[in-house]
Protein backbone atom coordinates (compact mmCIF):
# COMPACT_ATOMS: atom_id res chain seq x y z
CA UNK A 1 0.00 0.00 0.00
CA UNK A 2 1.05 3.55 -0.52
CA UNK A 3 0.58 6.44 1.86
CA UNK A 4 -0.48 8.95 -0.77
CA UNK A 5 -3.62 10.86 -0.05
CA UNK A 6 -6.64 10.75 -2.30
CA UNK A 7 -7.14 13.38 -4.99
CA UNK A 8 -10.90 13.01 -4.84
CA UNK A 9 -12.42 16.25 -3.68
CA UNK A 10 -14.98 14.39 -1.55
CA UNK A 11 -12.34 13.02 0.79
CA UNK A 12 -11.47 15.01 3.89
CA UNK A 13 -8.10 15.06 5.62
CA UNK A 14 -6.81 11.80 7.05
CA UNK A 15 -7.81 10.74 10.53
CA UNK A 16 -6.28 8.31 12.99
CA UNK A 17 -6.84 4.61 13.51
CA UNK A 18 -8.21 5.42 16.96
CA UNK A 19 -10.83 7.73 15.48
CA UNK A 20 -11.82 5.04 12.98
CA UNK A 21 -12.02 2.40 15.73
CA UNK A 22 -14.30 4.59 17.87
CA UNK A 23 -16.65 5.35 14.99
CA UNK A 24 -16.95 1.71 13.92
CA UNK A 25 -17.29 0.39 17.46
CA UNK A 26 -20.43 2.51 17.78
CA UNK A 27 -21.69 1.03 14.51
CA UNK A 28 -20.73 -2.50 15.56
CA UNK A 29 -22.81 -2.14 18.72
CA UNK A 30 -25.90 -0.63 17.08
CA UNK A 31 -26.11 -1.82 13.44
CA UNK A 32 -28.96 -4.33 13.41
CA UNK A 33 -30.82 -5.49 10.31
CA UNK A 34 -28.33 -6.99 7.86
CA UNK A 35 -26.02 -5.60 5.17
CA UNK A 36 -28.49 -3.24 3.50
CA UNK A 37 -29.33 -1.68 6.85
CA UNK A 38 -25.61 -1.46 7.67
CA UNK A 39 -25.02 0.63 4.56
CA UNK A 40 -27.70 3.02 5.78
CA UNK A 41 -26.07 3.26 9.21
CA UNK A 42 -22.69 3.93 7.57
CA UNK A 43 -24.13 6.72 5.45
CA UNK A 44 -25.82 8.38 8.40
CA UNK A 45 -22.75 8.24 10.66
CA UNK A 46 -19.82 8.63 8.28
CA UNK A 47 -21.21 10.53 5.28
CA UNK A 48 -23.81 12.84 6.81
CA UNK A 49 -22.51 13.32 10.36
CA UNK A 50 -18.73 12.90 10.19
CA UNK A 51 -18.40 13.88 6.50
CA UNK A 52 -15.54 11.46 5.77
CA UNK A 53 -16.74 11.20 2.16
CA UNK A 54 -19.56 12.73 0.11
CA UNK A 55 -22.67 10.96 -1.15
CA UNK A 56 -21.39 10.45 -4.69
CA UNK A 57 -18.13 8.99 -3.45
CA UNK A 58 -19.99 6.74 -1.03
CA UNK A 59 -22.28 5.49 -3.82
CA UNK A 60 -19.22 4.59 -5.88
CA UNK A 61 -17.73 2.68 -2.97
CA UNK A 62 -20.96 0.75 -2.34
CA UNK A 63 -21.17 -0.12 -6.05
CA UNK A 64 -17.63 -1.51 -5.94
CA UNK A 65 -18.28 -3.73 -2.90
CA UNK A 66 -21.60 -5.02 -4.19
CA UNK A 67 -19.87 -5.98 -7.43
CA UNK A 68 -17.32 -8.19 -5.65
CA UNK A 69 -17.72 -11.47 -3.76
CA UNK A 70 -17.55 -11.10 0.00
CA UNK A 71 -19.44 -9.38 2.82
CA UNK A 72 -20.49 -6.11 1.16
CA UNK A 73 -21.11 -4.05 4.30
CA UNK A 74 -17.86 -5.17 5.93
CA UNK A 75 -15.98 -4.43 2.71
CA UNK A 76 -17.49 -0.94 2.61
CA UNK A 77 -16.47 -0.41 6.23
CA UNK A 78 -12.96 -1.73 5.54
CA UNK A 79 -12.60 0.62 2.57
CA UNK A 80 -13.91 3.62 4.53
CA UNK A 81 -11.39 2.87 7.26
CA UNK A 82 -8.69 2.65 4.59
CA UNK A 83 -9.68 6.02 3.13
CA UNK A 84 -9.78 7.69 6.52
CA UNK A 85 -6.89 6.08 8.40
CA UNK A 86 -4.81 4.12 5.91
CA UNK A 87 -3.98 0.42 6.48
CA UNK A 88 -4.29 0.71 10.27
CA UNK A 89 -7.62 2.47 9.81
CA UNK A 90 -8.88 -0.41 7.65
CA UNK A 91 -7.88 -2.93 10.32
CA UNK A 92 -9.45 -0.78 13.05
CA UNK A 93 -12.72 -0.49 11.11
CA UNK A 94 -13.02 -4.25 10.61
CA UNK A 95 -12.07 -5.09 14.20
CA UNK A 96 -14.45 -2.60 15.81
CA UNK A 97 -17.39 -3.46 13.54
CA UNK A 98 -16.91 -7.23 13.89
CA UNK A 99 -15.88 -7.72 17.50
CA UNK A 100 -19.20 -7.05 19.32
CA UNK A 101 -21.26 -9.60 17.39
CA UNK A 102 -18.41 -12.12 17.33
CA UNK A 103 -18.10 -11.98 21.13
CA UNK A 104 -21.86 -12.37 21.61
CA UNK A 105 -22.02 -15.38 19.28
CA UNK A 106 -19.02 -17.05 20.94
CA UNK A 107 -20.74 -16.60 24.32
CA UNK A 108 -23.93 -18.06 22.84
CA UNK A 109 -21.95 -21.03 21.53
CA UNK A 110 -20.54 -21.77 24.97
CA UNK A 111 -23.98 -21.34 26.55
CA UNK A 112 -25.76 -23.42 23.93
CA UNK A 113 -23.61 -26.41 24.82
CA UNK A 114 -25.08 -26.37 28.31
CA UNK A 115 -28.70 -25.98 27.23
CA UNK A 116 -30.91 -28.80 28.41
CA UNK A 117 -34.49 -29.59 29.31
CA UNK A 118 -37.59 -28.08 27.71
CA UNK A 119 -36.43 -24.46 28.03
CA UNK A 120 -33.07 -24.94 26.36
CA UNK A 121 -34.51 -27.26 23.74
CA UNK A 122 -37.34 -24.82 23.08
CA UNK A 123 -34.96 -21.92 22.53
CA UNK A 124 -32.96 -23.97 20.05
CA UNK A 125 -36.20 -24.96 18.26
CA UNK A 126 -37.31 -21.34 18.05
CA UNK A 127 -33.96 -20.21 16.65
CA UNK A 128 -34.11 -22.90 13.98
CA UNK A 129 -37.64 -21.83 12.99
CA UNK A 130 -36.84 -18.12 12.80
CA UNK A 131 -33.98 -18.98 10.44
CA UNK A 132 -36.62 -20.20 7.96
CA UNK A 133 -38.35 -16.82 7.98
CA UNK A 134 -35.14 -14.82 7.76
CA UNK A 135 -33.73 -16.81 4.86
CA UNK A 136 -37.12 -16.62 3.09
CA UNK A 137 -37.06 -12.84 3.53
CA UNK A 138 -33.55 -12.71 2.07
CA UNK A 139 -34.56 -14.85 -0.93
CA UNK A 140 -37.62 -12.69 -1.58
CA UNK A 141 -35.72 -9.41 -1.35
CA UNK A 142 -32.79 -10.60 -3.44
CA UNK A 143 -35.09 -12.08 -6.09
CA UNK A 144 -36.88 -8.73 -6.48
CA UNK A 145 -33.62 -6.83 -6.84
CA UNK A 146 -31.43 -9.30 -8.71
CA UNK A 147 -34.00 -11.19 -10.84
CA UNK A 148 -36.35 -8.43 -12.09
CA UNK A 149 -36.74 -9.89 -15.59
CA UNK A 150 -37.40 -13.30 -17.13
CA UNK A 151 -33.79 -13.81 -18.21
CA UNK A 152 -32.38 -13.51 -14.70
CA UNK A 153 -35.31 -15.41 -13.16
CA UNK A 154 -34.51 -18.27 -15.54
CA UNK A 155 -30.82 -18.14 -14.57
CA UNK A 156 -31.87 -18.41 -10.90
CA UNK A 157 -34.03 -21.42 -11.72
CA UNK A 158 -31.13 -23.00 -13.58
CA UNK A 159 -28.93 -22.53 -10.50
CA UNK A 160 -31.51 -24.37 -8.38
CA UNK A 161 -31.51 -27.28 -10.83
CA UNK A 162 -27.71 -27.45 -10.79
CA UNK A 163 -27.72 -27.53 -6.97
CA UNK A 164 -30.38 -30.27 -6.96
CA UNK A 165 -28.37 -32.54 -9.24
CA UNK A 166 -24.87 -31.60 -8.05
CA UNK A 167 -24.93 -31.05 -4.30
CA UNK A 168 -22.05 -29.55 -2.37
CA UNK A 169 -19.42 -26.92 -3.10
CA UNK A 170 -18.86 -28.17 -6.67
CA UNK A 171 -22.51 -27.61 -7.53
CA UNK A 172 -22.45 -24.12 -6.05
CA UNK A 173 -19.35 -23.11 -8.00
CA UNK A 174 -20.84 -24.61 -11.17
CA UNK A 175 -24.09 -22.68 -10.61
CA UNK A 176 -22.29 -19.35 -10.22
CA UNK A 177 -20.04 -20.01 -13.23
CA UNK A 178 -23.00 -21.04 -15.39
CA UNK A 179 -24.94 -17.99 -14.24
CA UNK A 180 -22.08 -15.67 -15.11
CA UNK A 181 -21.76 -17.18 -18.59
CA UNK A 182 -25.51 -16.94 -19.13
CA UNK A 183 -25.35 -13.30 -18.02
CA UNK A 184 -22.76 -12.56 -20.71
CA UNK A 185 -25.20 -13.86 -23.30
CA UNK A 186 -28.60 -12.71 -22.01
CA UNK A 187 -28.05 -9.77 -19.62
CA UNK A 188 -26.40 -7.07 -21.71
CA UNK A 189 -29.49 -4.89 -22.08
CA UNK A 190 -29.27 -2.78 -18.89
CA UNK A 191 -26.27 -0.49 -18.70
CA UNK A 192 -25.51 0.48 -15.08
CA UNK A 193 -24.95 4.10 -14.19
CA UNK A 194 -21.30 4.81 -13.42
CA UNK A 195 -20.64 7.07 -10.47
CA UNK A 196 -17.59 9.21 -9.78
CA UNK A 197 -14.02 8.12 -9.13
CA UNK A 198 -12.37 7.63 -5.75
CA UNK A 199 -8.64 7.09 -5.45
CA UNK A 200 -7.70 4.71 -2.66
CA UNK A 201 -4.25 4.62 -1.04
CA UNK A 202 -3.47 1.28 -2.69
CA UNK A 203 -0.86 0.88 -5.42
CA UNK A 204 -1.35 -1.34 -8.44
CA UNK A 205 1.60 -3.44 -7.29
CA UNK A 206 -0.05 -4.11 -3.92
CA UNK A 207 -3.31 -4.84 -5.73
CA UNK A 208 -1.64 -7.50 -7.85
CA UNK A 209 0.01 -9.01 -4.75
CA UNK A 210 -3.39 -9.20 -3.04
CA UNK A 211 -5.00 -10.96 -6.01
CA UNK A 212 -2.10 -13.41 -6.26
CA UNK A 213 -2.42 -14.15 -2.54
CA UNK A 214 -6.17 -14.72 -2.91
CA UNK A 215 -5.85 -17.24 -5.75
CA UNK A 216 -2.82 -18.91 -4.18
CA UNK A 217 -4.79 -19.51 -0.98
CA UNK A 218 -7.97 -20.54 -2.78
CA UNK A 219 -6.27 -23.19 -4.93
CA UNK A 220 -3.25 -23.95 -2.77
CA UNK A 221 -4.90 -24.54 0.61
CA UNK A 222 -6.78 -27.71 -0.45
CA UNK A 223 -3.51 -29.20 -1.76
CA UNK A 224 -1.56 -28.31 1.39
CA UNK A 225 -4.39 -29.51 3.62
CA UNK A 226 -4.58 -32.92 1.96
CA UNK A 227 -0.81 -33.29 2.25
CA UNK A 228 -0.48 -32.22 5.90
CA UNK A 229 -3.70 -33.65 7.43
CA UNK A 230 -4.00 -30.72 9.84
CA UNK A 231 -7.47 -30.10 11.27
CA UNK A 232 -6.68 -26.44 11.96
CA UNK A 233 -5.59 -25.94 8.37
CA UNK A 234 -8.68 -27.80 7.15
CA UNK A 235 -10.89 -25.41 9.12
CA UNK A 236 -9.08 -22.38 7.68
CA UNK A 237 -9.37 -23.83 4.15
CA UNK A 238 -13.11 -24.53 4.51
CA UNK A 239 -14.00 -21.09 5.82
CA UNK A 240 -11.71 -19.34 3.33
CA UNK A 241 -13.40 -21.19 0.46
CA UNK A 242 -16.86 -20.29 1.77
CA UNK A 243 -15.88 -16.62 2.05
CA UNK A 244 -14.43 -16.66 -1.47
CA UNK A 245 -17.65 -17.66 -3.24
CA UNK A 246 -20.23 -15.38 -1.65
CA UNK A 247 -21.96 -13.00 -4.06
CA UNK A 248 -24.96 -10.97 -2.98
CA UNK A 249 -24.68 -10.47 0.78
CA UNK A 250 -24.17 -12.23 4.06
CA UNK A 251 -27.15 -14.60 3.82
CA UNK A 252 -25.58 -16.30 0.82
CA UNK A 253 -22.79 -17.64 3.02
CA UNK A 254 -25.37 -19.94 4.65
CA UNK A 255 -25.38 -22.73 2.01
CA UNK A 256 -21.63 -22.47 1.53
CA UNK A 257 -20.89 -22.82 5.24
CA UNK A 258 -23.47 -25.58 5.55
CA UNK A 259 -21.64 -27.50 2.86
CA UNK A 260 -18.29 -27.04 4.57
CA UNK A 261 -19.16 -27.73 8.22
CA UNK A 262 -22.38 -29.75 8.35
CA UNK A 263 -21.79 -32.20 5.53
CA UNK A 264 -18.26 -32.76 6.82
CA UNK A 265 -19.70 -33.75 10.20
CA UNK A 266 -17.99 -30.94 12.14
CA UNK A 267 -21.29 -29.30 13.18
CA UNK A 268 -24.78 -30.81 13.48
CA UNK A 269 -27.82 -29.44 11.63
CA UNK A 270 -29.38 -28.36 14.93
CA UNK A 271 -26.24 -26.52 16.02
CA UNK A 272 -25.93 -24.85 12.63
CA UNK A 273 -29.48 -23.53 12.46
CA UNK A 274 -29.56 -22.49 16.13
CA UNK A 275 -26.43 -20.42 15.61
CA UNK A 276 -27.78 -18.91 12.41
CA UNK A 277 -30.93 -17.88 14.27
CA UNK A 278 -28.87 -16.35 17.08
CA UNK A 279 -26.81 -14.41 14.53
CA UNK A 280 -29.98 -12.51 13.59
CA UNK A 281 -30.35 -11.17 17.14
CA UNK A 282 -26.97 -9.45 17.30
CA UNK A 283 -25.70 -6.30 15.56
CA UNK A 284 -22.88 -6.24 13.06
CA UNK A 285 -22.03 -8.45 10.07
CA UNK A 286 -23.72 -11.80 9.56
CA UNK A 287 -20.31 -13.28 8.72
CA UNK A 288 -19.58 -13.40 12.45
CA UNK A 289 -21.73 -16.54 12.35
CA UNK A 290 -18.36 -18.12 11.52
CA UNK A 291 -17.15 -17.34 15.06
CA UNK A 292 -20.03 -19.40 16.47
CA UNK A 293 -19.29 -22.29 14.11
CA UNK A 294 -15.59 -22.21 14.94
CA UNK A 295 -16.46 -22.42 18.63
CA UNK A 296 -18.78 -25.44 18.43
CA UNK A 297 -17.20 -27.50 15.65
CA UNK A 298 -15.36 -30.71 16.35
CA UNK A 299 -12.76 -32.11 16.47
CA UNK A 300 -10.35 -29.52 17.83
CA UNK A 301 -9.32 -26.79 17.30
CA UNK A 302 -12.57 -25.27 18.51
CA UNK A 303 -13.54 -22.87 21.29
CA UNK A 304 -11.78 -19.50 21.12
CA UNK A 305 -9.01 -20.81 18.87
CA UNK A 306 -11.49 -22.30 16.43
CA UNK A 307 -13.54 -19.09 16.46
CA UNK A 308 -10.46 -17.01 15.66
CA UNK A 309 -9.43 -19.27 12.79
CA UNK A 310 -12.93 -19.36 11.28
CA UNK A 311 -13.50 -15.62 11.64
CA UNK A 312 -10.18 -14.64 10.06
CA UNK A 313 -10.56 -17.16 7.23
CA UNK A 314 -14.11 -16.20 6.21
CA UNK A 315 -13.37 -12.45 6.03
CA UNK A 316 -9.89 -12.62 4.48
CA UNK A 317 -10.82 -13.48 0.86
CA UNK A 318 -13.28 -10.58 0.54
CA UNK A 319 -10.66 -8.11 1.75
CA UNK A 320 -7.92 -9.54 -0.50
CA UNK A 321 -10.21 -9.25 -3.53
CA UNK A 322 -11.20 -5.71 -2.56
CA UNK A 323 -7.57 -4.61 -2.21
CA UNK A 324 -6.73 -6.34 -5.46
CA UNK A 325 -9.50 -4.76 -7.51
CA UNK A 326 -9.48 -1.21 -6.08
CA UNK A 327 -6.60 0.09 -8.24
CA UNK A 328 -8.18 -1.26 -11.45
CA UNK A 329 -11.85 -0.69 -10.66
CA UNK A 330 -12.58 2.38 -12.76
CA UNK A 331 -11.42 0.81 -16.01
CA UNK A 332 -13.12 -2.53 -15.47
CA UNK A 333 -16.52 -1.41 -14.23
CA UNK A 334 -17.31 0.59 -17.37
CA UNK A 335 -17.23 -2.52 -19.55
CA UNK A 336 -20.62 -3.82 -20.58
CA UNK A 337 -19.40 -7.43 -20.49
CA UNK A 338 -18.31 -7.10 -16.85
CA UNK A 339 -21.70 -5.73 -15.84
CA UNK A 340 -23.53 -8.49 -17.73
CA UNK A 341 -21.37 -11.17 -16.14
CA UNK A 342 -22.17 -9.94 -12.65
CA UNK A 343 -25.90 -9.73 -13.37
CA UNK A 344 -25.88 -13.40 -14.28
CA UNK A 345 -23.74 -14.40 -11.28
CA UNK A 346 -26.01 -12.48 -8.89
CA UNK A 347 -29.11 -14.16 -10.33
CA UNK A 348 -27.48 -17.56 -9.81
CA UNK A 349 -26.84 -16.63 -6.19
CA UNK A 350 -30.58 -16.15 -5.68
CA UNK A 351 -31.11 -19.70 -6.90
CA UNK A 352 -28.42 -21.06 -4.56
CA UNK A 353 -30.00 -19.34 -1.58
CA UNK A 354 -33.46 -20.52 -2.65
CA UNK A 355 -32.23 -24.11 -2.71
CA UNK A 356 -30.74 -23.65 0.77
CA UNK A 357 -34.08 -22.32 2.02
CA UNK A 358 -35.55 -25.76 1.40
CA UNK A 359 -32.57 -27.89 2.43
CA UNK A 360 -31.23 -27.63 5.10
CA UNK A 361 -33.22 -24.71 6.55
CA UNK A 362 -36.87 -25.74 6.02
CA UNK A 363 -36.45 -29.52 6.18
CA UNK A 364 -34.51 -29.37 9.46
CA UNK A 365 -36.74 -26.88 11.29
CA UNK A 366 -40.32 -27.48 10.09
CA UNK A 367 -41.46 -30.84 11.40
CA UNK A 368 -45.17 -30.12 11.98
CA UNK A 369 -47.98 -27.56 11.64
CA UNK A 370 -47.03 -25.62 14.78
CA UNK A 371 -43.51 -25.04 13.54
CA UNK A 372 -44.83 -24.02 10.13
CA UNK A 373 -47.29 -21.56 11.70
CA UNK A 374 -44.52 -19.98 13.79
CA UNK A 375 -42.22 -19.67 10.76
CA UNK A 376 -45.02 -18.02 8.78
CA UNK A 377 -45.73 -15.64 11.68
CA UNK A 378 -42.07 -14.63 11.82
CA UNK A 379 -42.06 -14.07 8.05
CA UNK A 380 -45.09 -11.77 8.25
CA UNK A 381 -43.54 -9.85 11.15
CA UNK A 382 -40.40 -9.29 9.09
CA UNK A 383 -42.00 -8.53 5.73
CA UNK A 384 -45.32 -6.86 6.49
CA UNK A 385 -44.73 -5.30 9.91
CA UNK A 386 -41.04 -4.46 9.32
CA UNK A 387 -40.22 -5.76 12.80
CA UNK A 388 -36.49 -5.62 13.67
CA UNK A 389 -34.94 -9.10 13.27
CA UNK A 390 -33.69 -9.26 16.85
CA UNK A 391 -37.25 -8.81 18.15
CA UNK A 392 -38.52 -11.57 15.83
CA UNK A 393 -35.74 -13.84 17.13
CA UNK A 394 -36.86 -13.24 20.72
CA UNK A 395 -40.48 -13.93 19.78
CA UNK A 396 -39.52 -17.19 18.06
CA UNK A 397 -37.36 -18.32 20.99
CA UNK A 398 -40.21 -17.64 23.42
CA UNK A 399 -42.72 -19.49 21.29
CA UNK A 400 -40.27 -22.39 20.93
CA UNK A 401 -40.11 -22.66 24.73
CA UNK A 402 -43.93 -22.65 24.94
CA UNK A 403 -44.17 -25.40 22.32
CA UNK A 404 -41.61 -27.54 24.10
CA UNK A 405 -43.48 -27.24 27.42
CA UNK A 406 -46.95 -27.90 26.03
Amino acid sequence: MTDTTSHDESQTTRGTAGEVFTAFLKLGLTSFGGPIAHLGYFRDELVLRRKWIDDKGYADLVALCQFLPGPASSQVGFALGLLRGGPLGALAAWTAFTLPSAILLILFAFGAASFGGPIGGGIITGLKIVAVAIVAQAVWGMARNLCPDRERATIALGAVLIIVFFAGALGQVAAIAAGALAGLVFCRNHQAEITRHIEFPVSRTFGVISLVAFFALLFGLPIITSAMSSQGLSVFDSFFRAGSLVFGGGHVVLPLLETEVVRSGWVSHDQFLAGYGAAQAVPGPLYTFAAYLGTVLGPEPNGLIGATIALAAVFLPGFLILLGVIPFWDGFRTRESAQALMRGANAAVVGILGAALYDPVFTSAIVGPYQFALALTCFVLLMAWKTPPWIVVLVAAGCGVLMSMS
